[in-house]
């Protein structure tokens, strides 16, 4: 486990004594098992590398943004050409580093129907923060012995494929549910990503284990999952939940259940995930209220609330007005005549978001 400490609110890697830079490095090899060694130190359970260069089978993305799969994320084709190639994301970038980082904790969802699910990734803080801090670190100390390395680093927020180069390593393989699954640990991390402009040495990459296995396609709510490795963002939960700023289509509301933030259904059900290890770092141990919170009262929240509760997490990403149009469609699913009254008062929101799926939601209710 990495040794982290909290500072200013924010989870951050204890300095340490960093003995090892101060060798003498010989070679791209040793300097490569040396930054793999720290990198452990600093919470990695493993590092991808590979060479920059334009992205293997370019056509996947071209052709899945042609077909509208990526939905309203719109800076998906905007930032196409960088996906296509990193070299223009980072110039004179030589290697790809991947960094996974274990986020899997012991506690499980209940099938309590006035109770929300949040995705696990949304349990505890928000791993953009978290996680850029021992990147950060890891470039510093590389930096430190080598004057003349430069580097980027991105955790899900930079125009980087990171589960496309991952599996270009020995990390592990794109899954059908197109995460990346690792045969050590499963799928339940955590991706950062550093641009480098050395020369390291490069991984093999890894086989593709899925087999026949096609438990995540079956499992998926909406047959997101369209073909083996293809997901159409626009049937996706998690896409819906957390991306989609508008109104949720119709006919996908009563396939929700009573997810509110995110879905993890088609990592539920991977076999590989059996291997999947609880040491995560106390940062991303669940808070407790994000586990199955109360649905009455998480549509009441304002947006001083809203603000307040989930600050340094990963669900402000879906913004108020969409958190709670999530929670409408929860409790219109939950079968419960007992939430008619909050979504009555709903009605009143000030959200016209807010207010619609209400409506559908009393209309859902009513008609039991």
């Amino acid at each position: 486990m990495p040794d982290f400490q909290k500072v200013k609110g924010v989870w951050t890697p204890r300095a340490k004594g960093h003995p090892w830079f101060s060798n003498m490095i010989s070679g791209k090899s040793e300097l490569t098992s040396r930054i793999r060694e720290e990198a452990g130190r600093l919470g990695f359970f493993k590092v991808g590398i590979t060479a920059v260069r334009p992205l293997p089978r370019p056509e996947y993305l071209t052709e899945w943004i042609s077909r509208g799969f990526h939905g309203e994320m719109r800076y998906l084709e905007r930032q196409s050409p960088k996906r296509l190639d990193p070299g223009l994301v980072f110039a004179g970038a030589r290697s790809i580093l991947t960094l996974p980082i274990n986020y899997r904790t012991e506690h499980d969802f209940s099938d309590e129907p006035l109770k929300g699910k949040i995705s696990r990734y949304g349990w505890g803080e928000d791993y953009h923060i978290t996680v850029k801090a021992p990147l950060e670190e890891l470039l510093r100390l590389i930096r430190e012995r080598e004057p003349s390395a430069q580097g980027l680093c991105y955790v899900d927020t930079g125009p980087i494929m990171e589960k496309v180069w991952g599996a270009q390593t020995s990390l592990g393989w794109l899954g059908k549910h197109t995460n990346l699954i690792t045969r050590a640990r499963g799928s339940w991390f955590f991706i950062g990503i550093i641009l480098l402009n050395l020369e390291l040495e490069y991984d093999t990459p890894a086989r593709d284990y899925c087999g026949k296995c096609n438990r995540c396609i079956q499992a998926c709510p909406t047959g997101a999952i369209v073909a083996p490795y293809v997901l159409d963002a626009r049937l996706c939960i998690s896409y819906l939940t957390v991306e989609l700023r508008g109104e949720i289509p119709v006919g996908l509301r009563p396939l929700i259940g009573n997810r509110i933030f995110g879905c993890d259904d088609c990592q539920e059900v991977c076999p590989w995930n059996r291997f999947a290890s609880a040491d995560s770092a106390p940062c991303f141990r669940p808070r407790e209220e994000n586990l199955m919170p109360d649905l009455a009262a998480l549509i009441r929240i304002t947006p001083e609330q809203f603000k307040l509760r989930f600050k340094n997490s990963p669900v402000l990403r879906a913004t108020r007005d969409g958190l709670v149009r999530n929670v409408a469609i929860a409790l219109g699913n939950s079968g419960r005549r007992e939430a008619i009254p909050v979504l009555s008062d709903a009605l009143q929101d000030s959200s016209p978001l807010v207010r619609s799926h209400a409506e559908w939601a009393l209309e859902r209710l009513r008609s039991l």
